[in-house]
């Protein structure tokens, strides 16, 4: 009696892997959906909405925790009948391997999230301090000296600085690497994710797949990821020859060029610097994050209760009663303030919402911060 054959476990392809992660997310957002209208009833709808980055982790965390964590397949896994194994000799992976996948793939870009913005204020500080340090020193060599240069060339470490303001936010971005990654997989066709990389964490069938269950990979895609990357890659460097050549110029012309706005901002005259001002100003005017220096900058003392509420029937009595109550907190209105579509809401509910996603809560029309208008009368 001749053996049975030996049965291998092949490993999954890219369609499969990126159908399993869709269903997941599908799934993950119906999680998400619950969680947030059983907080909102809870709680009311601004610490619903305050804490939606919070409740989404926490979602995600409890989805992968009922599956992953406990050694289960999930709902996308079940569907395109995938398993997750260690890297190539197919073993289940272990507790410590499926945890720190969970935790890389949703505690990471969380903490990301919240520590890279205050990072970056923090060196954008430093290399502004050094820059205007330099700009004190050179301007007082420039005057001290028998021969004024018309075209003072900065030195190496001053335009390394510059550039690395320039660019800070693309610097410290995750992104390059996120999208290497894709390309990566789009290639290859193992490691979806970047924890899954990082952790070896590869997908088999649990089935023979036939020749007529084979199917095309994303090459195409990785080629066209990989020349998206490399046109970007083009025009950053053709963007930051052209400040160099420009930084060369008569003192004031290049990126040494600098201008205090507002709450002393020092954002810099270079035409090319649209973006790292943008940033620059946005924190600065930021609420959240700066409120003293904008309260100094507007002339306008921080109040410890809203100016006007209308839970007086007295205040701003045009406005009917059934429309004194914000529509995001579900309390009589304070500091009532009008969108540019006309729906009225609280100062600071309007606001946190404009600030986390710009539209309005109603009719999902553009609305911007800057745009909202307080209501007096």
């Amino acid at each position: 009696m001749s053996p049975p054959a030996q049965f291998t476990y092949p490993f999954a392809s890219s369609p499969d892997i990126i159908r399993s992660h869709q269903k997941d997310a599908y799934f993950s957002g119906v999680l998400l959906e619950q969680l947030s209208t059983l907080l909102r009833k809870l709680h009311g709808a601004r610490v619903a909405h305050t804490y939606n980055s919070e409740t989404r982790v926490f979602g995600e965390l409890l989805y992968l925790g009922l599956t992953t964590a406990i050694g289960n397949r999930t709902l996308g896994e079940e569907y395109c009948d995938i398993v997750q194994v260690e890297g190539q000799n197919g073993r289940l992976p272990a507790l410590g391997r499926r945890a720190g996948y969970i935790l890389g793939c949703i505690l990471g870009p969380y903490a990301l999230a919240r520590v890279l913005p205050v990072f970056r204020r923090r060196i954008r500080a430093k290399l502004e301090a050094n820059l205007r340090r330099h700009a004190r020193v050179q301007a007082k060599k420039q005057q001290s000296s028998d021969h004024k240069l018309d075209h003072p060339t900065p030195p190496i470490g001053a335009r390394i600085q510059n550039y690395l303001l320039q660019n800070l936010d693309t610097i410290t971005s995750p992104s390059p690497i996120y999208a290497l990654s894709l390309a990566t997989f789009y290639f290859s066709g193992s490691y979806y994710h970047l924890s899954k990389r990082i952790w070896n964490l590869r997908y088999i069938f649990t089935r023979q797949v036939t020749d007529s269950d084979q199917r095309v990979g994303y090459e195409v895609l990785g080629v066209l990821l990989v020349l998206q990357m490399t046109v970007q890659a083009y025009f950053h460097l053709q963007t930051t020859m052209t400040r160099d050549t420009a930084s060369s110029g008569p003192l004031g012309a290049g990126t040494g060029a600098t201008a205090i706005v507002g709450p002393g901002v020092e954002v810099s005259l270079d035409p090319n610097a649209y973006s790292t001002n943008n940033a620059l100003l946005f924190e600065a005017g930021n609420p959240a994050s700066a409120p003293s220096e904008l309260q100094k900058w507007t002339h306008t003392p921080a109040l410890e209760t809203p100016r006007y509420t209308l839970a007086d029937e007295g205040t701003m009595a045009w406005i009917p009663e059934n429309n004194r109550k914000c529509t995001l907190c579900l309390e009589e209105m304070k500091d009532p303030s009008v969108t540019t579509c006309g729906h009225v809401f609280c100062w600071t509910c309007i606001s946190d919402w404009a600030r986390e996603k710009p539209e309005c809560p109603l009719c999902r029309q553009n609305c911007l911060v800057q745009h909202v208008l307080p209501l007096r009368g």
